[in-house]
């Protein structure tokens, strides 16, 4: 695009709103702002005239003052040093400023004016100020970008992401700890013009969204093949429970449509979908056990969310050219297994259901071992329901893995914070015991560090320090004494009755 920016240039000198000095070639600033039709610093007026934000937008190609009629005044073209790559042009050999490029590769695509323009918020003074400024300048018109998105910086663990910090990392390296899905959920969480923090954190909330929404959409699948979705038998009369459901379902959309129109607050968006996944859920686990579950308003519900999620980039497509092979097109992967896994779900269900008939555990136990080890190695999760048929999902078996580890793990602390409890019901009965088997008279005589001096009957009498025990405490300890001499009483004769 070399040629073109020469071009560009040389028409905005032209137009007299830029010089060529010293082998350079600067914007004037203060020719353009005096034009009737046009205005410098549209982003930050309060920049204008702001030498240190100037001089590091241009960075390298800040001129000398001598160079440049006005302090203001940027570089379209920069003479090149010695060793420095170098374009021929009319006014020597020399290099692109920083801002033209953008003007002349957007004006080959897209003309005269753009819609959306997006970009950093720290780019607004001077580089987008300053595109806005020459590319209207060429076109001699005041609409350069009817809209501007500046988006929020990316943070690492709160820090500034810069390879000086050591605190870079590529698109290509999250995604091999993260989906694509996942990682587009982080951004779609957060304000795309706030500041996003890209921390284990934000990616585990990002996680825990899909798995939300994704075990709805399971659920919802389940009821579709379990359930008849033509005929006589597919309507069912809706009641006040449809009814509402159906009404949270009509909110959402309209709340979605405002927050969409509200600077596209997708943040706003996903929690309202959140909300109405929540609904649904506590709509199906009233009805499910009655069998009254509604197909077709829980299908609308799941359409609707996939159909915003596809808005959203978030439904992953293949890109094709033409008609789909086969008419209708190929069948995805649930379509080509689910009815293998239904005849399975199905023969498993009869075989737990004769095996509880006539108490056959190992049976079971094999049943259990098909749904616990078996299908979760192959992304299948089966879930049992008393008088349902079994909920078959396929999920990522990365994820079945990580439950089933999980799940060990929990079942592993259980049984270990069991035995320790048993120990310690053991230890506790043992101490009792051998607490039976000291004689009353020898109860205090071992704590020297609290008695000196005890009478006959092995009482203490004075304190460490030699001095009377207080009246209040020796009553104390009478109750005490008492007590041993039941225990040891009773130890005697149980003793003495085993004889």
């Amino acid at each position: 695009y070399v040629p073109e920016i020469v071009d560009y240039i040389q028409k905005i000198i032209t137009r007299e709103f830029a010089y060529e000095s010293n082998g350079s070639v600067y914007f004037s600033v203060s020719k353009f702002d005096s034009s009737p039709c046009h205005h410098y610093a549209k982003l930050v007026p309060e920049a204008f005239g702001d030498s240190k934000a100037l001089a590091e937008g241009e960075g390298d190609l800040s001129a000398a003052p001598s160079e440049k009629r006005f302090e203001n005044d940027f570089a379209l073209w920069k003479k090149s040093k010695p060793g420095e790559p170098s374009w021929p042009s009319p006014w020597g050999l020399g290099r692109p400023g920083w801002h033209i490029e953008c003007s002349v590769m957007a004006s080959a695509i897209l003309g005269q004016s753009m819609d959306i323009h997006s970009g950093g918020y720290d780019l607004k003074f001077p580089h987008h100020d300053n595109e806005l400024a020459q590319s209207e300048a060429y076109y001699d018109n005041d609409a350069w970008t009817q809209y501007f998105l500046h988006s929020g910086h990316l943070t690492i663990a709160g820090c500034k992401m810069s390879k000086s910090l050591k605190n870079f990392i590529t698109i290509q390296e999250v995604l091999q700890k993260h989906t694509a899905r996942q990682l587009r959920l982080a951004f779609l969480l957060h304000s795309w013009k706030d500041t996003l923090d890209y921390s284990d954190n934000t990616m585990e909330l990002a996680k825990s969204y899909e798995k939300t929404v994704n075990e709805f959409f399971l659920t919802v699948k389940h009821f579709m093949r379990t359930t008849p979705g033509t005929g006589v038998e597919a309507f069912t009369k809706w009641s006040k429970d449809e009814l509402e459901m159906n009404e949270n379902l009509e909110k959402a959309k309209v709340a979605i449509h405002a927050a969409l129109c509200d600077n596209i607050d997708t943040r706003t968006v996903l929690e309202t979908i959140r909300e109405l996944v929540s609904q649904s859920n506590v709509y199906i686990e009233k009805q499910r056990s009655t069998g009254a579950v509604n197909r077709q308003l829980i299908k609308n519900v799941a359409a609707y969310i996939t159909k915003i999620f596809d808005v959203f980039g978030m439904i992953s497509k293949e890109e094709s050219v033409g008609f789909p092979s086969g008419g209708s097109g190929s069948a995805d992967l649930e379509t080509l297994v689910m009815p293998y896994l239904n005849s399975l779900a199905d023969f498993r269900d009869n075989v737990r259901k004769s095996a509880r008939e006539i108490k056959a555990g190992d049976i079971l136990a094999e049943c259990d071992k098909l749904r616990d080890d078996v299908l979760p190695n192959l992304g299948v999760r089966l879930e049992d329901k008393e008088n349902e048929a079994t909920v078959i999902k396929l999920v990522d078996r990365a994820e079945l893995m990580k439950e089933r580890e999980e799940k060990k793990a929990l079942e592993e602390k259980k049984r270990l914070e069991k035995e320790a409890k048993k120990a310690e019901a053991a230890a506790k009965a043992a101490a009792l015991e051998a607490q039976k088997k000291i004689p009353p008279g020898d109860l205090f005589k071992n704590e020297t560090d609290k008695y000196s001096k005890f009478d006959d009957k092995g009482m203490p009498t004075h304190n460490a320090e030699g001095e009377e025990m207080p009246k209040a405490q020796l009553k104390k300890l009478q109750k005490i004494y008492q007590a041993q001499e039941k225990k040891y009483n009773d130890y005697m004769k149980s003793q003495s009755n085993e004889q």
